[in-house]
């Protein structure tokens, strides 16, 4: 590092220290009058303990796919901040030891168990998405097309109704308990669905299996955001990512010799085997401590947890982690952090400098669906039949393929903008609609129609897949996240329901052309994306505002790739520091570069996630 870069990186970590222990300040000032103190004050926390704490109020209470560079560059930063403090030089082996001191990884048997039993309920979600693919022909024979639409599209129903389920049981009864209760009702889907005597009776399985997915989608990344160090977070999130693309494929893979008039029942009943291995452990897993200090900070029972855990050995080291959590949550129910939802979204829709966010993520929410994904997954053994030998393969060949697209985007996601991603996404996804398009028209050989669908997906997981969700929360402030993440999620699941009804019918219709309206939406997006989507990577919120509401007036030039041309007002914080742009490429490299940005990201209040 060069020394003017060294200079201002540890301005800029001394201005982080001072104000993470300022917000710390505040925090016991507010909650002087609650009912326990554990008497642990900013002032008294030695270096390690200092970074440790700004790294749970950094990072949100939530498992989220994606996270992991945000904390490795976070780690790093705070690990640099903590021998400072010490007053030791930043040598390569004291550089990793600190890394140790900020915070200690250890994956514990309770925490390794929870995981596993929490990811069960992801895989099902996934599961269940591609579970009516395969055995079309073969389950109840003779049933008309909207009879299967509609089983298939009610898994999409129940979606919404099981997210707002979700939330409220996890409050009232718990994690654990929340968890047990969704385990519960996907254990009913199943057996519904594994001995239905008519197709009439998949309708309503299919319905309380969407029910049970949308509780899901909300409750485990809480129950493992909430049980996880904030270290792990960013892990645990690629793991339930991975858990959903992993039940569709495994989905596709068993229907291959179960997909048959006699194996059909058996490749339903999965859902009620794994729910049932879920229902039986749940009462063993440990409750959140975070939930269980909500409701009581002197309790004894999220201290014995937080001790299992973490492995703690030491009294103290319990109090001080419980410490941590209790002053980070504190932080997320400040009263400029809190605001009623419907007050919250009306303020959405009349402030300018986030109107156009919002309507930004519903353009990226609509578009993720209406791009055709889910008819890929519902519907492609019917799509394949008559242009390659064995649809069922092409099935999992594309099963297959959205797997590997998943970690492939995970190494993208923080090299690459969001913007940037979202744009190869849907230029690919559009260029794959016109390959499947030509080889249904016969003007290329009809394998290139499996080609074009693997491609299809694979596009769309590196940037229509995980962005519209993970933008909503790098666009946002803590006051307006809850809002828009509820009603991009209503959105996203209406849209699902459109495609699960409509895709039969439009592949009746058009036949050959069933792939055009596809590509209508992603052209649509495509140029929605390069004129109004903004960069959110390594920028604050109030950036990613200020440039939105520029681009809204006319008089005002603006880069939605970079800044507002004149239009960022300067601090005298911001004056001296190296320029980066949003590639991390500046005259200290690029991981300093993206290390700088973290720390302008941590010292404006914001992580560019705030959920």
């Amino acid at each position: 590092m060069k020394p003017s870069l060294r200079a201002s990186s540890h301005a800029a970590l001394d201005r982080l220290v001072h104000k993470e222990s300022a917000r710390a300040k505040h925090a016991i000032t507010m909650n002087r009058s609650s009912s326990v103190s554990v008497g642990i004050g900013p002032s008294n926390l030695n270096r390690q303990d200092q970074s440790r704490r700004t790294f749970y109020e950094a990072l949100p209470f939530t498992t989220v796919h994606g996270l992991q560079f945000k904390e490795h560059v976070l780690h790093k930063v705070l690990s640099q901040k903590s021998l400072r403090l010490a007053g030791e030089e930043a040598t390569e082996e004291s550089a990793l030891l600190a890394d140790v001191d900020v915070d200690q990884v250890i994956v514990t048997a309770p925490l390794a168990f929870a995981v596993f039993i929490a990811v069960i309920a992801e895989f099902l979600v996934g599961y269940n998405t591609s579970l009516m693919n395969a055995p079309e022909a073969v389950v109840f024979p003779g049933h008309t097309t909207a009879e299967w639409s509609l089983a298939v599209s009610a898994f999409a129903i129940g979606g919404p109704g099981g997210a707002i389920l979700g939330g409220i049981l996890a409050n009232k009864r718990g994690r654990r308990g929340a968890l047990l209760i969704n385990a519960l009702i996907f254990l009913v889907g199943g057996i519904i669905l594994a001995g239905a005597p008519s197709i009439f009776w998949l309708i309503p399985a299919r319905f309380i299996i969407g029910l049970a997915s949308g509780f899901a989608s909300v409750l485990v990344p809480i129950y493992l955001g909430e049980l996880a160090p904030p270290t792990l977070r960013g892990t645990l999130g690629t793991l339930t990512q991975f858990s959903l693309v992993t039940g569709i494929l495994v989905s596709d893979v068993l229907a291959y010799p179960l997909a048959t008039a006699q194996g059909w029942r058996f490749l339903f009943a999965v859902t009620a085997l794994l729910a049932c291995l879920q229902l039986l452990c749940s009462p063993f897993l440990l409750e959140s401590p975070r939930w269980l200090l909500a409701r009581d900070e002197k309790s004894r029972d999220a201290r014995v947890i937080m001790k299992k855990l973490r492995g703690f050995r030491e009294a103290k080291e319990v109090e001080m982690e419980v410490e941590h959590m209790m002053m980070a949550s504190r932080r997320a129910k400040t009263p400029h952090n809190s605001a009623h939802s419907a007050s919250a979204l009306y303020d959405l829709f009349r402030d300018p400098s986030v109107r156009l966010l919002l309507i930004s993520c519903l353009v990226l929410q609509i578009s993720q669906q209406l791009c055709g994904i889910n008819a890929v997954f519902y519907y492609s053994t019917m799509f394949f039949q008559g242009l390659i030998a064995d649809p069922l393969e092409g099935t999992i060949l594309v099963a297959s393929v959205n797997v590997i697209a998943t970690y492939v985007a995970l190494k993208l996601m923080d090299t690459c903008g969001r913007r940037t991603l979202v744009l190869w996404s849907a230029s690919g996804m559009l260029f794959s609609c016109v390959m499947v398009t030509m080889a249904l028209y016969h003007v290329v050989p009809d394998v290139v129609a499996l080609l074009g669908v693997m491609l299809f997906v694979f596009f769309f997981e590196i940037g229509l897949g995980p962005i519209p969700w993970l933008i909503v929360a790098e666009m946002f402030d803590q006051k307006y996240v809850a809002t828009s993440m509820s009603l991009s999620c209503q959105v996203n699941w209406a849209c699902n329901f459109i495609i699960g009804i409509g895709f039969p019918f439009i592949n009746a219709w058009l036949g050959k052309a069933s792939f055009v309206p596809f590509g209508i939406v992603l052209a649509l997006t495509l140029s929605y994306t390069y004129f109004y989507l903004p960069e959110t990577l390594g920028r604050t919120v109030q950036e990613i505002q200020q440039l939105a509401a520029a681009s809204t007036n006319p008089s005002t030039p603006t880069n939605m790739r970079g800044t507002v041309e004149g239009k960022f007002p300067a601090s005298s914080e911001n004056k001296h520091r190296p320029s980066y742009g949003t590639n991390g490429k500046g005259e200290g490299g690029k991981e300093e570069g993206r290390k700088q940005r973290v720390v302008q990201s941590v010292e404006a209040g914001d992580l560019a996630l705030q959920v």
